[in-house]
């Protein structure tokens, strides 16, 4: 148990080890299925998948829905209402599998779960559009992963420049983008060595739940009037995008039970801008990175927040205020904050990203594979999260005593994403955060990776500029 009670809250990492009943079974349905679309649904070789998922469903109400859609399915004629039954099924175990692993967390942790969020009203929408996505999403089912060619992904065009113009269907179009994008840069099917299945399982379902009206409602949106205490920045760097989601305690004015919040930020970026460069891109995007780099609260006015924990920031309605050092927030008020709850769509293991504050531990293992030890008790630490951009490095993580991140489920496992450590430096305990040059930064790492960065950028517009005055 870890750390030593604070205010009542133990954490139990013995729960994080313990197996849950019926947890493999449900993922070994999920994989059958996705072999499924490997080979494509037209003439599916391994019908056991199918039928698998449907036994999975028997006892919900999808049951008649997806078992009529099996067998449609395996005898090669179903329509495009079956393939929208079956990504149902396959989304419906996926969010029991995130159930049972948020429940087990919520054990583990003593927090107390937040109230389920109601869906707000969805926007209005286009049925000739989602058809036409559907329409799409059915024709790569038929044809499986290993049937993919450059026409069949490039009719994806059209339908993905009608869906970016129309607003509420944004959500949907952004994913047919990326999705058709990974699938280009993987034809011809046939010749690929390696698929990977289960993320494109993962869009392709998501998909065509997408597809149907109704189902993109968003969670309902309120606002929120109190105190701000970050805790850390999870930093996810792609090779044209970046994004970094603090992750806080919110306390209401009105004096109400503290929650977990998130606030994100994401810029598009050039492929060579990369470490603390990427900060130049998101601080004017956010002004919540500065209190982060200065180890402040923020108060906020009115700050529009959905039912899911995330704050849609508007810089008007924050400022920043008192000092709010992350591991005080985390040994007083950490323990009692709720978690929010997901929406049904948003219910996946890759989702969940837990804040935890953790002390006490032994160490095992090297930088590279590194675990926490507790009574007995191992907790995997995921070093290879930590992002290049802040001072954070594997070996302070390997040489600290105290640790705040996030839980992660991942390879079939509960996993720890450090975003901030107390370690020994100079017989001193210092803190150290992987966002500590999120706003700006007098450390002289930091400011040789910015000023490389800042280098950079001026090169590439320059050269910009130069394209266009010709």
């Amino acid at each position: 148990m870890v750390p030593p009670d604070q205010d009542g809250g133990l954490m139990r990492i013995d729960l994080l080890t313990d197996p849950i009943a019926g947890l493999d079974e449900a993922l070994a349905v999920v994989d059958a299925f996705d072999h499924v679309l490997v080979g494509g649904l037209l003439r599916p070789q391994r019908s056991a998948g199918l039928t698998d998922l449907a036994d999975a469903v028997a006892g919900s109400p999808l049951a008649v829905r997806v078992a009529e859609a099996a067998g449609k399915t395996a005898a090669g004629a179903a329509g495009e209402e079956h393939f929208v039954s079956l990504a149902a099924a396959r989304i419906a175990v996926f969010g029991s599998v995130h159930d049972a692993l948020a429940h087990r967390l919520a054990e583990a942790t003593g927090r107390p779960p937040g109230e389920e969020p109601a869906p707000d009203a969805a926007s209005a929408e286009s049925p000739n559009l989602l058809a036409a996505a559907r329409s799409w999403l059915s024709d790569l089912a038929r044809a499986g992963w290993q049937g993919i060619d450059h026409d069949l992904v490039s009719a994806s065009a059209p339908v993905i420049s009608a869906l970016l113009a129309e607003p509420g269907l944004r959500r949907l179009a952004v994913l047919l983008d990326g999705f058709a994008a990974e699938l280009a840069a993987s034809c011809p099917g046939s010749a690929l060595e390696r698929v990977p299945v289960r993320r494109w399982g993962d869009l392709w379902s998501r998909g065509m739940l997408l597809t149907v009206p109704g189902v993109a409602a968003t969670p309902a949106i309120g606002t929120v009037t109190g105190r701000l205490l970050p805790l850390g920045v999870d930093l996810l760097e792609h090779a044209t995008a970046a994004q970094a989601q603090v992750h806080a305690v919110f306390e209401p004015e009105d004096g109400g039970a503290p929650r977990l919040v998130r606030a994100s930020v994401t810029a598009p970026k050039p492929d060579t801008i990369i470490g603390a460069g990427i900060w130049q891109l998101l601080r004017p995007r956010l002004s919540l990175l500065a209190a982060v780099s200065e180890g402040r609260s923020m108060d906020l006015v009115d700050m529009p927040v959905t039912a899911e924990g995330d704050l849609l920031w508007q810089d008007e309605h924050a400022r920043i205020s008192e000092p709010a050092d992350a591991f005080a927030t985390a040994r007083v008020a950490l323990a009692t904050a709720t978690t929010p709850a997901a929406v049904p769509l948003n219910r996946h293991p890759a989702r969940i990203a837990v804040p935890v504050f953790l002390e006490g531990y032994g160490i095992e293992g090297d930088e590279d594979a590194l675990a926490f030890t507790f009574a007995g008790n191992h907790l995997a630490v995921d070093t290879d999260r930590v992002p290049v951009a802040g001072p954070l490095t594997p070996k302070a993580v390997a040489n600290s005593s105290a640790c705040l991140g996030l839980l992660r489920w991942d390879d079939g496992g509960f996993r720890l994403q450090p975003f901030a450590v107390e370690t020994t430096v100079r017989k001193k305990t210092t803190a150290v955060h992987a966002g500590a040059w999120a706003g700006g930064t007098t450390d002289k790492a930091g400011l040789k990776a910015e000023k490389a960065a800042t280098d950079a950028a001026a090169v590439l517009r320059e050269r910009a500029g130069r394209l266009l005055r010709k």
